[in-house]
């Protein structure tokens, strides 16, 4: 039997992920140009961060083992019941965070670093262009690598990954 396509959950992702993108590309272009060098690059980092988490939680999430979460939650383990819902829905949990998350912290990340080897390019008077290349290939190097590590430590204790990540979102949780 073949899976439906859920029309419904497409459409909200698509459009949760404009919103998403909207507010935090309209954030970076409001706050980039007014701040140090010092500051882009350490909201950079935290941004290439976030994609790598995300994408790790994406990957657990798919990989997770759902008795031992249904054993957890028989336990009433923190998070466990939680972690039991998002396994069964694996495909919009992963979806949300590789894609939607992950996705747009890709995008940021490029816009950041374009921001900053323009700034960089004026303040040091070096070739916009060698700036920009070189930024761009660091942030690229820095967000497949991280993302690489991430998925290996992801298979190998996605239970532990997404147990922490229920914790953490379970207060925020309307139906947990």
């Amino acid at each position: 039997m073949k899976n439906k396509i859920d029309k419904k959950w497409i459409f909200t992702i698509t459009i949760l992920a404009f919103l998403i993108s909207l507010v935090f590309s309209l954030a970076t272009e409001m706050i980039i140009p007014n701040v140090s060098i010092i500051l882009s690059a350490i909201l950079l980092i935290i941004v290439i961060l976030l994609g790598i988490v995300f994408d790790m939680v994406g990957v657990s999430v798919t990989v997770a083992n759902q008795k031992k979460f249904n054993s957890m939650a028989s336990q009433k383990i923190k998070g466990a019941s939680l972690g039991v819902k998002f396994i069964k829905n694996a495909n919009k949990l992963s979806s949300f965070c590789n894609d939607v998350i992950g996705d747009i912290c890709g995008i940021i990340s490029g816009s950041l670093g374009i921001t900053m080897s323009l700034s960089l390019s004026r303040k040091l008077n070096i070739n916009t262009t060698l700036t920009t290349l070189t930024l761009t290939a660091l942030i690229a190097s820095i967000t497949i690598g991280g993302k690489a590590v991430g998925k290996t430590i992801s298979i190998n204790n996605s239970d532990k990954i997404l147990l922490r990540f229920c914790k953490i979102v379970k207060p925020f949780s309307t139906k947990n």
